[in-house]
């Protein structure tokens, strides 16, 4: 969501950002009107947005109370738009430091199991040959976009090609992860070889179905997208 979509889309942004900046902050509580004036925009507009903010827990309505701020405990941390509005928030080092955690934790699990689901004969393939190809490609190019992009198709068809619903579900969130890196570290870095070379050892590994192979060059990945921050 940004700020040049719809009506919708601009208060949702304005009113989820200000939850999460801590101007609407916790406890606070306010009427549609009230949000009506903030937000700049039609009554039905608000109730939409309060539907969406109240889904993602950072609000609650109440008869008596109205809508009330809810605390980060409450929120859902998972939901691309919760992590995007924290990415651009007071503490955005926090939400990247568990992006990058979950990253270790998921996805060179996330690769095995895509190996094996490969060797099984349970998933089609071309998402993730598509992907390297194009990743390849780009490397000798001379911007870094199409590099970026396709790093993010790949590790989104590994994410895809795991067989496990769980792992595709943070799809969203692992491209987040990696949208923030690619405009914070890399916009505009040229890719590095070895990076190249590891993602291509992923891709064998998966089509291979050599689920430890897999595994360690997603891990040595993520790894160095650690060291490298520090």
């Amino acid at each position: 969501m940004t700020a040049s979509g719809t009506a919708f889309d601009r208060a949702l942004d304005l009113l989820g950002r200000a939850i999460v900046d801590g101007e609407l902050p916790v406890g606070h509580t306010d009427t549609i009107e009230g949000l009506v004036e903030r937000a700049g925009v039609s009554r039905s507009v608000v109730r939409e947005v309060t539907r969406v903010l109240g889904s993602l827990g950072m609000l609650s309505a109440g008869r008596r109370v109205g809508l009330r701020v809810l605390g980060g405990e409450h929120w859902d941390v998972l939901d691309p738009l919760v992590i995007r509005w924290r990415l651009h928030g007071p503490e955005p080092q926090e939400q990247i430091d568990e992006l990058r955690a979950l990253r270790h934790a998921i996805e060179p699990a996330a690769a095995a199991a895509a190996a094996t689901a490969v060797q099984r004969g349970q998933r089609e393939t071309q998402t993730l040959e598509d992907a390297i190809t194009a990743m390849r490609r780009a490397a000798g190019a001379p911007e870094a976009a199409a590099f970026l992009q396709a790093d993010r198709a790949l590790h989104a068809a590994v994410l895809g090609l795991s067989a496990n619903s769980m792992f595709t579900r943070l799809r969203a969130v692992i491209d987040e992860g990696l949208q923030e890196r690619a405009l914070r570290e890399r916009a505009e870095l040229l890719p590095d070889p070895h990076d190249v070379e590891l993602h291509g050892r992923v891709a064998e590994a998966i089509l291979g179905g050599d689920a430890e192979a897999a595994a360690s060059a997603m891990r040595e990945i993520v790894e160095r997208t650690t060291r490298a921050a520090r």
